[in-house]
């Protein structure tokens, strides 16, 4: 049996712009949350998050996704939001998420799907299209990557997976990630909200600032130091100088394969992200003969703040 930690369900119930019922994809002796809405004939948008977020992140996008006719299928990654958390920080690997996020997309039979993913989103989410290119139709990147031979990490990158090396500055017990949700929402003043998360104090935050700390404090509220190991283990996946367990070789095989997609394809970037750069976007947008559109206030996390603009840009590449 694996060991892990289940977020109690009242820690969700304060999220008023949240709504919606919980559905369980089981996956062995573990569950995967997603949110499932919309038409179930409709074509589907399939919204991926990475670190350190959730389904919460899509909050303002699933409205209007359902309103113009799709349905929203949202899950979180074991590790996080509402999915069951293994202790075991050695359990998680980029292969096993993306072997479980195969499992959902086939239970459920999903076809007609435009992939919306961003961050760890688009490693695993890609490799479903790479690999059942019949079950897609459309692809939405945003903000993210496949390894491959000759790409150039960022500072911002390397720095982020420095953070969480020991010693780093998140290598901490119960690290409160929400704080930094609200940091790259460019809300609160960064040097008080960094340094509430230092001494791990929880911030004094009202309005938009304290419903996105609030959203993603959830999941992890109450749970023991192990119940953060799922989010611990992303940044220590990225595969900078060696493979560690990033899935590096199946992220190359990847990458090569959609160079030659040949349905719908749309790049949306937040261009003040120092992780994936604009430069990096465009030109990755270039290589597959992509739309490329900038949000240029936006940063890492453009779900969280350029939400309804996102959803418009979505719509009219599909137009």
């Amino acid at each position: 049996m694996t060991d892990y930690v289940r977020t109690a369900e009242e820690n969700f119930d304060h999220l008023s712009r949240f709504p919606y019922e919980p559905n369980y994809h089981v996956w062995q002796d573990l569950r995967m949350h997603y949110v499932d809405e919309g038409p179930k004939d409709a074509p589907v948008m399939l919204l991926l998050h990475g670190m350190p977020t959730w389904a919460f992140l899509y909050r303002d996008m699933i409205p209007p996704l359902i309103e113009a006719g799709y349905r929203c299928i949202a899950p979180d990654h074991i590790g996080f939001g509402r999915s069951d958390k293994v202790t075991d920080i050695h359990w998680y690997t980029i292969a096993r998420h993306t072997e479980i996020l195969t499992s959902l997309i086939v239970d459920l039979d999903l076809t007609n799907i435009t992939l919306v993913c961003q961050d760890w989103g688009g490693p695993t989410g890609l490799a479903q299209a790479a690999m059942m290119p019949g079950r897609f139709e459309h692809l939405v990147i945003m903000n993210t990557w496949l390894h491959h031979e000759g790409y150039e990490y960022s500072e911002g990158i390397r720095q982020w997976n420095a953070g969480w090396q020991s010693g780093g500055q998140y290598d901490r017990a119960e690290p409160d990630l929400g704080i930094l949700l609200v940091a790259s929402a460019g809300l609160g003043n960064p040097r008080e909200l960094f340094g509430a998360f230092a001494a791990g104090e929880r911030p004094e935050l009202s309005g938009q600032a304290a419903e996105i700390y609030e959203g993603f404090a959830a999941p992890y509220r109450g749970l023991p130091d192990a119940g953060y190991n799922g989010m611990r283990r992303f940044p220590l996946s990225i595969p900078l100088d060696s493979y560690h367990n990033g899935n590096a070789a199946a992220q190359t095989l990847h990458y090569e394969t959609l160079l030659g997609w040949n349905k719908g394809c749309h790049f949306i970037w937040g261009c003040r992200d120092n992780v994936f750069t604009e430069a990096w976007g465009r030109e990755w947008a270039s290589r597959m003969n992509a739309r490329f559109d900038p949000i240029d206030e936006a940063n890492h996390f453009l779900q969280n703040t350029h939400g309804t603009d996102v959803v418009e840009l979505i719509l009219d590449g599909k137009a």
